[in-house]
């Protein structure tokens, strides 16, 4: 993981913030560090990941995190800038830079240590860190709650599938939001003979041999219903389609990795208990 501050109004100050800053926020995790610290008069624009608190969609969307437009962002007329690892392209970056815009980029990661560090990177950027230490430990503790709830529920093999387009399997290996979420609700990833995203042969599907398909709770194009994904030769003969096991999240909640991942872990471990 990596903290970066750039821009040259952060480089030549070396400070935080000032009360008054134009922030916009690039990722949903971030928009609602932001939120649950109470500095959401602040923010003037986010992205289009960034859709919780509902409140948040009032905001101007400058775009998706990993296609942003120099236009689109310099457009809202930010002085700061908070975006999850991973925004670019590279290119609009460099642009804000010598368009002397500070630009933050804040941590990612799958754990607890994750978890805190992203929120004291945010806050830091806005010069608030004792509301971020404060939030740090609140959602550590939530999270140390959630999980002695599910303490001792029998294992499962779970497999994440991001998509189903075309009849082919997206699966998460290991590194991934999807790998953490399982580990932190005490299950097991069904896939870890790879890091990241990839499809899935038939045979690496049955092999995995997953009790529960777990899943983003999607519409349009990407929802799949349970009849049709058991009748994918891959998934057909495994234990999940056998108990007809699958669970289906917020995206968001799922795979933030924000404030509400204790909520995650609760709700991922009583879907666990009760799916057969």
């Amino acid at each position: 993981m990596k903290f970066v501050l750039s821009g040259l109004a952060m480089l030549l100050a070396g400070a935080p913030a000032c009360a008054d800053d134009r922030v916009l926020s690039i990722g949903g995790s971030v928009t609602e560090i932001v939120y649950a610290l109470g500095e959401e008069d602040r923010l003037i624009a986010r992205d289009t990941t960034s859709q919780f608190p509902p409140e948040a969609e009032e905001l101007p969307d400058v775009g998706y995190m990993r296609a942003l437009s120099p236009e689109g962002v310099l457009s809202v007329e930010p002085n700061l800038v908070l975006a999850e690892e991973g925004a670019g392209p590279p290119e609009t970056i460099s642009v804000l830079e010598a368009a002397s815009i500070s630009f933050v980029t804040i941590p990612d990661g799958y754990d607890p240590d994750a978890i805190s560090a992203k929120i004291l990177a945010v806050a830091d950027a806005l010069g608030v860190p004792e509301k971020g230490a404060t939030l740090s430990e609140d959602v550590a503790a939530q999270l140390r709650t959630a999980q002695q709830a599910i303490d001792g529920v029998e294992s499962k093999r779970v497999l994440f599938i991001l998509s189903m387009q075309g009849g082919r399997i997206l699966a998460s290996g290991t590194d991934t939001a999807a790998d953490g979420i399982i580990r932190l609700a005490g299950a097991e990833n069904a896939v870890t003979g790879f890091e990241g995203y990839k499809q899935l042969t038939d045979e690496a599907a049955i092999s995995a041999r997953p009790d529960v398909i777990l899943m983003m709770d999607r519409g349009g194009d990407h929802s799949v219903d349970n009849s049709d994904l058991f009748a994918h030769p891959g998934l057909a003969t495994t234990p999940s389609a056998s108990n007809d096991a699958v669970i289906r999240i917020d995206g968001l909640l799922l795979l933030g990795f924000g404030p509400r991942t204790p909520d995650a872990v609760r709700q991922l471990g009583e879907a666990l208990k009760s799916s057969g």
